[in-house]
C-alpha cells in the first residue's frame, strides 16, 4: 500500500473540495420544470386542527438492534398499501450488517405488514462492481407509471463524507406487496467518482411527473443541492440550493407553483433551521432570513397540505430529546401545533419524515435509535387552528 504524505493527502482533499464546488455551482442548472402536482385535500387550510388518530412502531426484523433515517411515501389510491417506510438497520449506524428495510401499511388490515430486507450491500455492490461497505438514509419515489425508485446513500472507503448516491429501481410488478429493487446505478453528480453526495429529505414532485430531489455534498464543506429527474427517474440537471458553506440535508416546500421554499439543517454555530427560495420553480436559488427556529444540527422534514405547511424538527439547538409539528401558511412564521415527542436528557427523537395518505397526515421518526416511532392525524375543521 502507497501512503501519500500528509501535505499530499491534504492537497488531494484540497482538491476535491474545490473540484465538487466547481460542479455545483456551475454546472447543469436547468430551467423550471412546472408546477408542483398535489393531490392534498385543501381542507387542511381552513380552520380546524389535528387529533391524533394512532400512534405505534414500526414493526423490526427479526435480531435487528437498531434503526434509522426514515423515509416515507404515498402510494397510489388503488394499491393494497395506503403507505410505505422505509429505513436502514442493523446492529448499529454504519454496521456491516446494516440492510434497507421496508413495511407498508395494509389497507385492508390497518395494519403494518412484516418488514422486508430489500437492499444488501453485498447484493448491489456485486450489480454495480464496486465494493460498497455502508448503507444508509433511504429515500423512496413513485414515477409516473407507479413504479418505485430508491435512492440510498452508499460508502466505499472513508466515511459518510465519501458516500455516492445509489439509485435502485422496482423490479417486481407495481402492486405486488413484496418490493423488489435492482440497482440502477450511481448518480453522476461530479467527475472524482461521485464523491460525498448524499440524500435525507423527501423529494418534491412536479406537474410533469418528474421530481426534485434534495441532496447535499460534505466534504469540508456543506453544500444544499437540487437535483431534477424527469418522470421516468433520469437526472435532468443539479442547482445548488445555497451560497452557505454549512447547509445539508434540504428539504423542500411549494408555496406555489414558482415560489419554493428549502429549509435546511445547520451545520455552524448558528443554531438556526435555514432557509433558501426560489422564485422559479426551483431554477435558481437565493438565500433567505433564517426561521426564528433552533436546530442542533439535526434532520428536519416538510410537507404541504393544501395551503398549510408543515415542519417536523428538534425545537433545540443543543439536543434532540425532543420533536415538534409546527405548520405556517407562509413558510415563514411558524406555530407549533404538536409536541410530538419530549424525552429526558440523552434521549433522541429524530430524522422525521412525513406524508399525506387516505386523508391523514402520518409522520415517522427515529425512537432512540431502536426502532422507527409513527403517529398518524387527521384534521378536524370548525376549530380555531391551535
Amino acid at each position: 500500500m502507497i501512503v501519500l504524505p500528509l501535505l499530499g493527502r491534504l492537497a488531494l482533499s484540497l482538491l476535491l473540495i474545490v473540484a465538487a464546488y466547481a460542479w455545483t455551482i456551475s454546472g447543469r442548472a436547468v430551467a423550471p420544470l412546472g408546477a408542483v402536482a398535489s393531490d392534498a385535500p385543501g381542507q387542511a387550510s381552513a380552520t380546524g386542527h389535528w387529533v391524533e388518530r394512532v400512534r405505534g412502531s414500526i414493526p423490526m426484523p427479526t435480531g435487528v438492534l437498531a434503526a434509522h433515517a426514515s423515509a416515507l411515501v404515498s402510494m397510489p389510491p388503488n394499491h393494497p398499501a395506503a403507505l410505505s417506510v422505509f429505513w436502514f438497520a442493523g446492529d448499529r449506524e454504519s454496521a456491516p450488517n446494516v440492510e434497507i428495510a421496508v413495511s407498508q401499511f395494509n389497507r385492508s388490515s390497518q395494519s403494518w405488514t412484516e418488514p422486508q430486507l430489500v437492499v444488501n450491500r453485498h447484493v448491489a455492490a456485486r450489480v454495480l462492481g464496486a465494493g460498497i461497505r455502508r448503507l444508509g438514509n433511504p429515500i423512496a419515489w413513485l414515477d409516473h407509471r407507479g413504479r418505485m425508485h430508491l435512492f440510498v446513500v452508499a460508502t466505499g472507503l472513508g466515511g459518510w463524507s465519501a458516500a455516492r448516491i445509489l439509485h435502485l429501481e422496482q423490479s417486481s410488478p407495481s402492486g405486488d406487496s413484496a418490493l423488489q429493487f435492482q440497482p440502477v446505478g450511481v448518480i453522476p453528480l461530479s467527475w472524482f467518482w461521485n464523491l460525498s453526495y448524499l440524500v435525507r429529505t423527501a423529494p418534491l414532485p412536479l406537474a410533469d411527473g418528474g421530481m426534485v430531489l434534495p441532496a447535499y455534498f460534505e466534504i469540508g464543506t456543506k453544500i444544499s443541492v437540487a437535483l431534477h429527474f424527469d418522470q421516468n427517474g433520469a437526472l435532468m440537471g443539479l442547482t445548488r440550493i445555497s451560497k452557505r458553506r454549512f447547509t445539508l440535508q434540504p428539504a423542500l416546500l411549494a408555496l406555489s407553483p414558482t415560489h419554493w421554499l428549502a429549509l435546511m439543517r445547520d451545520h455552524s454555530e448558528n443554531g438556526k433551521i435555514r432557509a433558501s427560495e426560489s422564485w422559479d420553480g426551483g431554477g435558481t436559488w437565493r438565500d433567505a432570513r433564517d426561521l426564528p427556529l433552533p436546530n442542533p444540527d439535526a434532520g428536519i422534514a416538510t410537507l404541504s397540505v393544501g395551503d398549510l405547511h408543515l415542519l417536523a424538527y428538534n425545537p433545540s439547538n443543543q439536543n434532540r430529546n425532543a420533536l415538534t409539528l409546527a405548520n405556517s401558511s407562509t413558510g415563514t412564521d411558524w406555530t407549533t401545533v404538536i409536541e410530538l415527542e419530549r424525552g429526558q436528557a440523552g434521549h433522541e427523537y429524530s430524522y422525521p419524515a412525513m406524508a399525506w395518505a387516505d386523508n391523514s397526515l402520518w409522520v415517522s421518526y427515529t425512537d432512540m435509535r431502536k426502532s422507527i416511532a409513527w403517529r398518524r392525524f387527521d384534521w378536524l375543521p370548525g376549530a380555531a387552528k391551535p
